[in-house]
């Protein structure tokens, strides 16, 4: 089994971003098919989803949620000695987005700066990197980062994903925290024979100029990611709590990659979880990938009155899923925002990325 305890580290801080459009799903009716819309609305739960236009980024969106972060916590930049840009949303092929971002922050020559290409199960993955690099030693305060632009990768005539994908970055703060007797617990897996569920064929060097236009876009195996989702999500959390020693009452909140209201209510059910126990975004911000995770919490655990432990669970491309359970204090900050439109950057793309629908 691929679990993991850690200790040594704590949550200084969560910070989130989403671009300022916000499109509400039941006004594309005209377009879908009103009758369609509301059905992809009822089942999927997503009302409203923040997408970003042609100038915003991933990069700029966890540049922004880093900012505001390190402004609340009183972090100076030359302080921060990681830096870890968890996406597969990223500006450039080379260099990486995490030197972009430790540019604009000014972040010190001596921070380790590096991306990981993980989707939907990265926020507990790169939550695993940053604690194993703290309990290492050498490292003293983290910055792990995990934006997605899904809503670029939709073909407009797609409306399973044009209706179901929204955007968000994010920004964790963690510091080394030797004397802390409060340990994570992670699990980590991975089936890449499911690699053709959810996947962008062209573009890439593989494909870098498809015959075929719609390969530029997403391809989602609907059906294919529900029963990859029902099979391996349910032992995941029974094999966390166990492999942690507690029982489910012992979490206060479940934080799931906010996939799809179906699948998530089906988990729920499956594995016993009470509803007020795992709190659902999806309504408002859409399916955002694996920032989800750190939207949900910053969102639903702002205000509170007591130290929380949390299971964090991420599934989806790859196929990939992942847990992690953890401890968060009071004294942890936890923001949420919307990010401004950039005024000095160039437009992201002078033409969408994928094509416009046929007329």
């Amino acid at each position: 089994m691929s679990f993991s305890r850690i200790d040594g580290f704590r949550i200084a801080g969560v910070s989130t971003c989403v671009p300022p459009t916000r499109v509400d799903n039941l006004s594309l009716g005209e377009r879908y098919g009103a009758e369609d819309v509301r059905k992809v609305v009822s089942m999927a739960g997503v009302r409203h989803r923040h997408v970003v236009g042609d100038r915003l980024t991933a990069v700029d969106l966890c540049t922004e949620a880093a900012r505001r972060l390190l402004e609340r916590l009183g972090w100076a930049p030359e302080s921060v000695t990681g830096l870890i840009m968890v996406t597969q949303s990223p500006d450039h092929f080379l260099p990486s987005s995490a030197c972009i971002v430790h540019a604009r922050l000014g972040l010190p020559v001596s921070c380790a700066a590096f991306d990981m290409g993980l989707g939907c199960s990265g926020y507990p993955y790169g939550l695993y990197i940053a604690s194993t690099m703290l309990k290492a030693g050498g490292q003293q305060r983290i910055l792990m980062l995990h934006g997605e632009t899904p809503s670029r990768f939709v073909h407009p005539d797609d409306h399973a994903t044009t209706l179901l994908f929204g955007d968000a970055g994010s920004a964790t703060a963690l510091e080394a925290a030797p004397d802390s007797t409060q340990a994570a617990h992670f699990g980590l897996f991975t089936d890449g024979s499911g690699a053709e569920g959810l996947i962008i064929r062209g573009g890439a060097f593989r494909d870098p100029r498809p015959a075929d236009p719609r390969d530029l876009c997403v391809r989602m195996d609907g059906a294919g990611i529900f029963n990859f989702t029902i099979k391996r999500v349910p032992p995941l959390i029974q094999d966390s709590l166990a492999f942690a020693g507690l029982g489910v009452m012992d979490v206060d909140a479940y934080l799931f990659h906010q996939s799809n209201r179906f699948i998530m209510k089906h988990l729920m059910k499956k594995c016993g979880l009470p509803d007020e126990r795992v709190p659902l975004t999806i309504e408002d911000t859409g399916n955002c990938g694996g920032p989800s995770v750190a939207v949900t919490l910053t969102r639903t655990q702002a205000e509170r009155s007591r130290d929380l432990r949390l299971m964090m669970v991420g599934y989806g491309v790859g196929l990939s899923w992942s847990s992690a359970i953890v401890h968060l204090d009071t004294n942890a900050v936890l923001l949420h925002g919307v990010c401004d439109e950039p005024v000095s950057l160039e437009p992201a793309s002078l033409e969408p990325v994928c094509p416009e629908p046929a007329p």
